[in-house]
């Protein structure tokens, strides 16, 4: 067991007058049931497991995104959902897993991703995010639909997947919770916040806060670096488990084990901000130094004078670019564009730069993984030359 100062949200002292230091587990993993049940096991003891009472509704939420194979490492594995829902169930609980999927019908991508199988037999309810309720997070965002069974749930378990994100840099712990957002009000938020990066991690960390997930585990057996956090990314082996009883300390370690200053995380930076972030976390196990994970590069959503602006999004910023070798026309991204800025060509989709708002929610949701994030050759000589 070590000791760190990894940044973390304060909490109230216990009865002692001691303030609570928030825990963060790191324990190597496979997906092989009969050892990875009792390391979840083991986890889900140390984080509090005396926190699920008899007959309570615990809800678990995965990642869930759209279709895809355990080996394509878009998901959280079937086999930690599994372990998960088991332990719930031998405290006598009720476990429901559930999410709101970007794209694709949710009976179909519990039953690629395994979780169809893994879970017959057990008095699980799987259940997609359907009916809203209006929350009010705050300042300035007010009122959010968010999914009645979250809300309403008396404990959360919050089970992410690691993996890179073009516009968020990873998805971890925060950003799952925005899957409580019902449906596509996702899509109506990204287009609301726009280019704007900073409000829109803001927004995240403010929904995570809310709900208050009582155990966050993010899966990184297998991860994904590179192009994420759809197709287009690169399954890499990690062998972790990464949990904790606070999402934020949790996403600050991920962070401290890659190397990253925390404020390289949007969601980091907007908590820390709120001032979020402030006390030491201890860290049980070891943490390895990764060097070489590959990241997405988040270049500015915009930049230069307002009445630039129309040029510098048509021609200098990154963008989705379309694989015309790969893409299958299957119509999902013109669908589900918050800002209705792509649509169908001859033999791709086209894409009109001055409406995105480079959500990347595209390249999330392509299930052919033929979009892809890059900046024009212009861009980036740009950029160099401003920095000069």
């Amino acid at each position: 067991m070590a000791s760190c100062p990894v940044a973390l949200k304060t909490t109230a002292p216990d009865k002692h007058g001691k303030l609570h230091m928030s825990k963060v587990i790191l324990r190597e993993a496979v997906y092989h049931y009969e050892t990875l049940k009792p390391v979840i096991f083991e986890i889900m003891e140390t984080l509090g497991g005396e926190k699920i009472k008899e007959h309570q509704r615990v809800l678990i939420k995965p990642n869930l995104l759209t279709t895809a194979k355990a080996e394509d490492a878009v998901l959280t594995h079937c086999l930690v959902v599994k372990a998960v829902a088991e332990y719930v169930l031998s405290k006598q609980a009720i476990p429901q897993v559930s999410d709101s999927p970007a794209m694709g019908d949710f009976q179909k991508i519990l039953q690629e991703s395994g979780l169809t199988d893994v879970l017959e037999g057990m008095p699980v309810v799987c259940k997609e995010f359907r009916e809203p309720c209006l929350v009010d997070i705050g300042p300035p965002f007010g009122p959010v639909k968010l999914a009645r069974d979250a809300v309403g749930a008396e404990l959360i378990i919050n089970l992410p997947k690691l993996k890179t994100h073009e516009q968020m840099l990873l998805t971890l712990g925060v950003k799952n919770m925005f899957g409580c957002v019902v449906g596509f009000s996702k899509a109506e938020w990204h287009l609301r916040m726009g280019a704007n990066r900073a409000m829109f991690a803001q927004l995240l960390v403010l929904i995570a806060e809310r709900l208050k997930p009582a155990i966050t585990i993010i899966d990184g057996i297998l991860a994904m670096e590179g192009e994420g956090p759809g197709k287009r990314g690169k399954p890499r082996q990690l062998g972790l488990l990464i949990a904790g009883d606070d999402v934020l300390s949790v996403d600050a370690v991920v962070c401290r084990m890659f190397g990253l200053e925390p404020d390289r995380l949007p969601t980091l930076k907007a908590a820390r901000e709120m001032s979020l972030l402030t006390e030491a976390v201890e860290i049980m196990g070891t943490l390895p130094g990764i060097s070489d994970f590959q990241f997405p590069s988040l270049s500015p959503l915009i930049y230069g004078p307002p009445r630039m602006h129309g040029f510098i999004r048509r021609h200098l910023l990154q963008r989705p670019v379309c694989d015309g070798g790969v893409c299958q026309m299957c119509g999902k991204c013109w669908k589900f564009c918050p800002a209705a800025a792509i649509g169908p060509a001859d033999r791709a989709v086209r894409f009109d730069y001055e409406r995105c708002i480079r959500c990347y929610c595209c390249i999330e949701i392509c299930p052919a993984g033929a979009l892809h994030a890059r900046e024009p050759l212009a861009g980036r000589l740009v950029r160099m030359m401003t920095r000069k």
